[in-house]
């Protein structure tokens, strides 16, 4: 792992994004890949690291929590997106039967991704993290 120059809390895994849906099971790549360019199309120039939790997560220098303000995940049946407390919270009724915790949401593996509702999750959760800058 190489470290980021301006920030040492932060370990960018130079393709580890690509590593990470590689080593997953073959029959939900797509699905990880249809996360990834949904999470990128809402934060353009982010930068993609897979450091923490061991998981790909997306970040911009500067703010709290190192930046990081989404995340994805494979476990089970499931794939999974990571997001701020309270977007999911504030979004409930956008969320429709999917499995939901405080901060993660759970997409079937045997259903299409829903690029939009990320899109709009992960906007959310740019704007939770830019306010939580400005309260401090």
């Amino acid at each position: 792992m190489n470290r980021n120059t301006k920030n040492k809390s932060h370990f960018i895994e130079p393709d580890g994004v690509d590593d990470y849906i590689e080593k997953s099971p073959e029959g939900v790549r797509s699905h990880l890949i249809d996360i990834r360019i949904a999470i990128q199309a809402a934060a353009p120039g982010s930068t993609e690291t897979v450091g923490y939790f061991h998981m790909p997560g997306y970040f911009y220098e500067g703010f709290d929590y190192n930046g990081i303000f989404a995340w994805f995940s494979f476990k089970a049946r499931f794939v999974r997106l990571h997001v701020r407390p309270p977007v999911l919270e504030d979004h409930i009724n956008d969320l429709g039967d999917y499995t939901t915790t405080k901060a993660i949401i759970s997409f079937p593996t045997d259903k299409a991704i829903p690029k939009a509702l990320i899109k709009k999750l992960v906007k959310a959760s740019i704007r939770v993290m830019k306010q939580n800058q400005k309260t401090k």
